[in-house]
């Protein structure tokens, strides 16, 4: 049976992963500027760090439209027996409740809530790609998605604040005695919703070695399938020796590194990096 997996932008999976599963990307809406972008085909981060750092206000993300999910999923309908559809986090967006809105439309799209962002929504695309691969009918990918979603741990790191307050995902007072006191907090995702985790004190590079050791900490727990290293903008020598670090600490069949798309980077700003992996 012919399956099409589909997701929007905010996965964040790399081209070269898109291209060998064949995975449809449906990309969302950045508002820079009084103009609105689509995310990764005419705005990139760089675009909007270089926006906000000449002065420019904070970027805003908004999600596809029903009607658009629609125009989306009916090219697919009609090379494709079955379209799987898997969206952010509804906790985070619209897209997901737009794209239920747009697959009532047709008798062969079914839409999923990865209950996730960033490269945690990303592992749930790839299992649904694998899965089609493999042959798996569509009630069997959904059935195999629904028991790894409440398995897959996605969290960041943050460098700076002032994007998050802005875009409304903590106060400013929050953001002010972190910055005096020097503290990068980690946003860790749970049961579908934001939270704040620990904070760590001292330079970039050294609380990224101790979150990455701290997350990966029972390793034994942790499915060897692959990680996600996710980053905004960030040395490469710091990206390198998180890397280290997460091989160290644990054996992964595959560890991926990506750059975060137009969604993260808007609310999290640049120096941002995360771990996401699978529990067993």
């Amino acid at each position: 049976m012919s399956i099409k997996i589909t997701s929007d932008s905010t996965c964040d999976l790399s081209a070269d992963i898109l291209e060998q599963y064949h995975i449809g990307i449906l990309p969302l809406q950045i508002e820079k500027g009084g103009h609105t972008f689509r995310d990764g085909i005419d705005i990139f981060p760089e675009d909007i760090f270089k926006f906000v750092d000449e002065g420019g206000a904070f970027c805003k993300t908004s999600a596809m439209n029903p009607e658009g999910y629609k125009l989306f999923f009916d090219k697919f309908t009609r090379e494709y027996e079955a379209v799987i559809h898997i969206n952010i986090g509804s906790s985070f967006s619209s897209c997901y409740q737009n794209a239920c809105l747009a697959a009532q439309e047709f008798k062969n799209v079914f839409i999923v809530d990865s209950k996730n962002l960033s490269t945690g929504h990303g592992h749930i695309v790839l299992e649904a790609a694998a899965k089609a691969e493999e042959g798996y009918s569509p009630d069997r990918i959904l059935e195999h998605l629904a028991d790894i979603i409440p398995k897959v741990r996605a969290s960041f790191l943050l460098d700076r604040l002032d994007y998050m307050v802005k875009g409304g995902r903590c106060s400013s007072v929050m953001a002010l005695g972190a910055n005096l006191l020097k503290l990068k907090p980690c946003i860790e995702v749970e049961n579908g919703k934001m939270k704040l985790g620990k904070k760590y004190r001292g330079t970039l590079q050294r609380c990224l070695m101790q979150y990455v050791k701290d997350k990966l900490d029972n390793s034994c727990n942790i499915a060897p399938k692959r990680i996600f290293i996710t980053h905004t903008a960030i040395k490469p020598e710091i990206v390198k020796s998180v890397i280290d670090t997460v091989t160290q600490k644990a054996i992964f069949e595959k560890i991926h590194e990506t750059n975060a798309g137009c969604t993260v980077s808007s609310h999290c700003g640049q120096n941002t990096l995360g771990v996401l992996f699978i529990e067993k």
